[in-house]
């Protein structure tokens, strides 16, 4: 059975983009990720799942496409024309929580935003979260987790300092 883990960067003050969706402030963060960078914990990953928010997100930041290794189910229900991959979507999640948890080829990395992570975390299908908290505080923006009433105690599997600007939290929810 596929682990399905969130990994995903925050600020001090609790959001994960500023309020034009931008990262300079993660960028600017003095961190030394060593075993934790995001290359090695990409290596581990054979699913992504992703909201509509962050896909475009991606797809108007003009990056490349860099998951053509992994498979990648965008949960939507608009379709997506001209994809920037290969991707498949998803609208139910209660039906794709069901088809995550038979997979047996690799980990499934919740990718992107507080929203679809909050929607597996109140159904208790996210396993772990791995939180880099960045040394910034940036005034508002869009959540870690939106506020949804839902509330969980987890687990601190481990704490750790990257560096003067980035702090590792990592939560098991089971």
């Amino acid at each position: 059975m596929a682990r399905i883990v969130g990994y995903i960067a925050a600020s001090l003050d609790g959001f994960i983009a500023d309020e034009t969706e931008g990262l300079d402030w993660l960028y600017k963060a003095e961190a030394e990720l060593g075993e934790h960078h995001y290359d090695r914990f990409i290596e581990g990953i054979r699913t992504i799942v992703m909201g509509r928010s962050t896909y475009d997100w991606l797809a108007r930041s003009g990056m490349d496409w860099a998951y053509g290794r992994q498979r990648v189910l965008v949960v939507t229900s608009r379709p997506i024309d001209s994809p920037m991959g290969a991707l498949e979507t998803r609208s139910d999640i209660e039906a794709l929580i069901a088809e995550l948890r038979g997979l047996d080829d690799g980990d499934v990395w919740m990718l992107g935003g507080g929203k679809l992570q909050m929607a597996f975390i109140e159904r208790g299908a996210l396993d772990e979260i791995e939180v880099y908290l960045a040394s910034a505080i940036i005034g508002g923006g869009s959540p870690l987790f939106p506020s949804t009433g839902h509330k969980a105690t987890l687990r601190l599997l481990s704490a750790k300092s990257l560096g003067p600007g980035m702090a590792r939290l990592h939560y098991s929810f089971r």
